[in-house]
């Protein structure tokens, strides 16, 4: 079953807990803890004493889009701590993860980030993260064209681990519906819609009730409604809902095509097999 990871991150270590116990009871499957937005010291035993969900725990840096501001040996001193109390993933950037042992039962998420392009070596990334010892190998970089989003989310396609493959932006938005298709074992959606954390990142209710996350898997076919912008439509939430009450493996997910792009669009994501399309206004 595809999961969910609903990323939480506040100020207050109350405003955290609230937060996750709340993401908790709205259905949940994972929590990613932000430690990076507390503006306190971080204090692991109590954010840790009471786990409503399983957790990833992470510290982003602010060179991948983080708010950490502190000494980069405390921050990974609280990853190490993390691991050492039993997280159940703790989230080691690729530079960092050769340093970091396997320790326990916590689970090791190696990451790429890129808030700035999709690199042309994308795939010898993938490759130097795959041989630091990880359960689940992720990528999330900055999308510029279909192309662009397309090349990101074929990495998934027989990785040697795990790949969450995530291209930001709302024209690479299609890739964090379609992830459990090619192997990824669960996806970012935001929680409060009063955070954005990363740009083209849903929410977790749409991923439940509009695109049934969790019931896609590598035999879901896909279609898509194209338009630019694209964020306005409603055909996803309802065609979605019309495959799930009769019982079709589809999904339906949104694609930005800029004006002019159409035949790229069909070539780009011929790989992906689209079954259909409808053209949305404007």
């Amino acid at each position: 079953m595809a999961v969910i990871c609903a990323t939480i991150g506040r100020g207050r270590h109350s405003s955290l807990l609230e937060e996750w116990q709340a993401a908790a009871a709205a259905g949940a499957d994972m929590v990613e803890l932000r430690i990076d937005c507390l503006r306190r010291e971080p204090e692991l035993k109590r954010i840790l004493k009471t786990r409503y969900t399983p957790v990833v725990f992470t510290v982003r840096r602010s060179v991948d889009g983080g708010l950490w501001r502190g000494d980069e040996e405390k921050r990974r001193q609280l990853l190490r701590e993390a691991i050492v109390m039993g997280v159940d993933y703790v989230d080691l950037e690729v530079d960092v993860a050769p340093e970091s042992r396997r320790f326990g039962p916590t689970k090791r998420l190696v990451s790429y980030h890129n808030l700035k392009k999709a690199p042309d070596d994308l795939a010898e990334i993938v490759g130097k993260c795959n041989e630091c010892d990880p359960d689940v190998v992720k990528v999330a970089v900055a999308a510029k064209s279909i192309a662009d989003a397309s090349r990101v989310l074929k990495l998934g396609q027989g990785g040697k681990h795990p790949t969450i493959t995530i291209a930001m932006g709302e024209i690479g938005q299609f890739t964090r519906f379609l992830n459990p298709k090619y192997g990824g074992p669960f996806t970012y959606a935001g929680f409060n819609p009063e955070r954005v954390f990363a740009p083209g990142m849903p929410y977790l209710n749409a991923l439940k009730k509009d695109y049934f996350y969790d019931q896609i898997n590598a035999e879901t076919e896909v279609y898509g409604v194209l338009g630019d912008p694209i964020g306005h439509s409603l055909s996803p939430a309802i065609h979605n809902a019309a495959f799930r009450h009769l019982g079709l493996n589809k999904v339906l997910v949104p694609f930005q095509v800029p004006k002019g792009g159409l035949e790229g669009f069909f070539r780009d994501l011929a790989w992906v097999g689209i079954k259909g399309c409808s053209v949305t206004i404007p």
